[in-house]
Formats: C-alpha cells, structure tokens, sequence
C-alpha cells in the first residue's frame, strides 16, 4: 500500500464532536434543498421535452421560486440558480415560438 506518513486523526475533543454533529445536519439540510430543487427543474424539463408549453408554463414560477428559496439557503450560489432560470426560459420561450 502507501507508503510515507500515517493519516493524522484529529482528537475526538467535545469541540470537534460538535463540529462533526452540525456538519451531518447541514449536510442533511443542505441534501433536502438540492434534492427539492433537482425535482423542480426535472418536472420543468420533462414538461419542455413534451412541448407542452401551458404545462410548462405553470410550472415556471414554482421552478423558480425552489431557486430562488436554494440561493436563499446558500444551498446554491446565486450564478448557478440565474443560470437554470435561464436556460428554462431560453427552451419555453422556444416551445412558444414554435407554435
């Protein structure tokens, strides 16, 4: 296996504990908001590949509002969500043009 130095564990002081605890709850957290998100845009993606531009088009203002609630939470940097909106309304207003 490697060789050199051994992996450095730190102390399992009450601090660090803690620090192990609260790192599991963000994680949790922060998994929830991504995870409510991804479905947000996932039912918007599956309407836009439809074409059905009406079904879409009720869906935009719940997408972005789960983006906007994630930039809120620090779950997603502002770019990010701005670039999703983007790209969403890009492939609505297409489905729109087309018909």
């Amino acid at each position: 296996m490697a060789q050199g130095n051994p992996v450095k564990h730190k102390k399992k002081t009450k601090s660090v504990l803690k620090n192990i605890r609260q790192t599991e709850r963000r994680a949790a957290v922060n998994r929830m908001n991504r995870t409510r998100v991804r479905s947000a845009i996932r039912r918007m993606r599956a309407a836009l590949g439809a074409a059905d531009a009406a079904g879409a088009a009720k869906l935009v203002s719940d997408t972005h509002s789960e983006l906007d609630k994630a930039i809120r939470k620090r779950t997603l940097s502002e770019n990010t969500a701005n670039r999703y909106k983007s790209r969403l309304a890009l492939a609505l207003n297409a489905i729109k043009a087309k018909k």
